[in-house]
């Protein structure tokens, strides 16, 4: 049986954040620090909670950013020596120092999110039979490691968080424990919705494309929850995502709190 140290993690991260209205300033969303370190730490942090240790960064906008906060990353997190000699440098031990493989893919300024996992897949995904995708700009304090043991045992393509905040989100029609229909951002209505924590088989690849236009929320997974393979773990925990300049006061209040549901 697969562990979840075994399972790559992709995590979308190419988005323009228009909708921050420029807080952003020429960060990409996730670079955004929430305390003291950027929120798509906090995002990678919760995952390595449960075991997941590998980590696929899907990036387009300002993908520089991205790859040079985790080039410097050890340096950051831990003493090291620079010998000048040899250009060498050697990084001291440190308690605070992860273990983590990260990879940056680019995939693309204006690739959607579909065409972002299906590009950074066809390079990174090697065997793995099973893989997560999440967004960057999505909190939970939901078990990961439950929903994928729940995964492991239904034999579907996937797996979707289902969560139930505000009606803004993507709805999720049920059947039981099975997506009967894929709704993203009803105008109204209640009930569970997208959360965003995906596990996937490898054969949902065969829905996907890398033509720049796919949309993963759109007929991917649509197409999927009507051929019976998308199975939904509820989660009626804290979810928030970073969406607005509100949503990240919010987030940033939770935790220099102390109260945030996800530093456990």
């Amino acid at each position: 049986m697969p562990a979840p140290s075994d399972v790559p993690v992709f995590v979308l991260c190419g988005g323009f954040g228009t909708r921050l209205n420029g807080s952003a300033g020429d960060r990409p969303k996730p670079m955004l620090e929430v305390g003291d370190r950027p929120l798509l730490i906090h995002i990678m942090g919760w995952y390595a909670r449960f075991g997941f240790r590998r980590f696929v960064i899907c990036a387009g906008y300002r993908g520089e950013a991205l790859a040079s906060y985790f080039m410097m990353l050890p340096g950051i997190l831990c003493d090291f020596t620079l010998d000048l000699r040899d250009r060498s440098v050697s990084y001291h031990q440190s308690d605070y120092m992860p273990d983590w493989e990260i990879t940056v893919a680019h995939t693309g300024l204006h690739a959607m999110t579909g065409a972002r996992v299906a590009r950074a897949a066809a390079r990174y995904l090697g065997d793995a039979e099973h893989f997560a995708v999440t967004y960057g700009d999505g909190l939970t304090d939901a078990d990961l490691e439950e929903e994928f043991h729940y995964h492991l045992g239904h034999g579907a393509l996937g797996t979707v968080l289902a969560v139930n905040p505000p009606s803004q989100f993507g709805r999720l029609q049920l059947d039981e424990d099975r997506v009967a229909a894929f709704a993203e951002k009803p105008i109204s209505g209640d009930g569970w919705v997208n959360g965003g924590f995906f596990l996937f088989r490898r054969g949902f690849l065969d829905y996907l494309s890398c033509e720049e236009d796919c949309v993963l929320e759109g007929e991917p997974l649509t197409r999927l929850a009507a051929d019976g393979g998308l199975r939904v773990f509820r989660h009626q925990g804290f979810w928030s995502c970073l969406d607005t300049p509100r949503d990240r006061e919010r987030i940033c209040g939770l935790w220099e709190s102390g109260a945030a549901p996800w530093k456990k």
